[in-house]
């Protein structure tokens, strides 16, 4: 067993303080390392150590991973988990194959191809950027007037942009769901509705959440979800599908779970302290 974290951000969150708290109060040894100054010899090894990744940016997440990995450190989320839960395509490719029912999805590589997929499909479809978080850069299409006005608009972007990655816009309740993965188990889940008329449901753009009953289906899908990703401390977000019941639209790494622990009144900090205390 483990007597000693080191959690590594890139900003200061609700979580991270929550995190500190605890092990403070637990007299669990924690060190706060800015990823931003973090400076590593990639020749040196790093052994006994367990490493806590909560960088919000998916560059410094991923690459700091592989580096602490690399040198030998234990980091939560490993480097596998990183890579795929940080990529909505890769998430999405893993999910098919592990029997996950996810989405309805199509990938395009350019304006003219993305136009295809309108015209072959229909509308509405959901676009959105391989990578990234709190709804950014997510547009709902309505028609193709309007989608050929949205992929010219992204095709002067970055080149992640230029990846129109779509999914169906799922017939579902005015919610999504959100589960909270410690180790092995589910340990709250709670209901996002949308806020502000806006079809999106993240918390960041004014929905509102309540507790949500876990469900043996939920069990199944996210614990396949789980492997999928080798995840181990994971927010895993489903909808529910009229046509197709439940189903897994995106994994997330580095989890926010402040309205889950509200809401639900579970000391999520203390199970995530208490999980990679049981650790070797």
């Amino acid at each position: 067993m483990t007597n000693s974290i080191t959690v590594l951000y890139d900003t200061i969150r609700w979580e991270e303080k929550a995190l500190a708290k605890t092990c403070e109060k637990n007299n669990v040894k924690i060190k706060m390392v800015n990823c931003k100054k973090l400076m590593l010899d990639l020749n040196k090894k790093i052994e006994n150590s367990i490493f806590l990744q909560r960088c919000v940016s998916y560059y410094r997440n991923l690459h700091s991973t592989a580096a602490l990995e690399g040198a030998g450190a234990n980091v939560i989320n490993c480097l596998h988990t990183a890579i795929y839960a940080g990529n909505k395509l890769f998430t999405h490719m893993l999910l098919k194959k592990y029997g996950v029912k996810t989405p309805f999805a199509s990938i395009a590589f350019s304006k003219e191809s993305a136009m295809e997929i309108l015209e072959k499909y229909g509308c509405p479809q959901i676009i959105k950027p391989t990578i990234g978080s709190w709804g950014r850069m997510i547009s709902k299409i309505n028609d193709k007037v309007a989608g050929e006005q949205i992929i010219e608009n992204r095709e002067t972007m970055s080149p992640i942009y230029q990846i129109h990655y779509m999914e169906e816009f799922v017939k579902r309740p005015p919610r999504d769901i959100r589960a909270i993965m410690v180790g092995d188990a589910i340990v709250a889940a709670i209901y996002r509705y949308s806020g502000n008329t806006n079809w999106k449901t993240n918390m960041a753009l004014g929905g509102k959440a309540e507790e949500c009953k876990i469900t043996n289906e939920m069990e199944k899908l996210c614990f396949k979800a789980r492997d999928a990703v080798h995840g181990q401390i994971l927010g895993i977000d489903l909808m529910e599908s009229q046509e197709r019941g439940l189903l897994v639209h995106e994994i997330n790494n580095t989890t926010e779970y402040k309205n889950t622990v509200k809401v639900c009144n579970v000391d999520i900090p203390t199970m995530i302290i208490n999980y990679i205390k049981s650790l070797k």
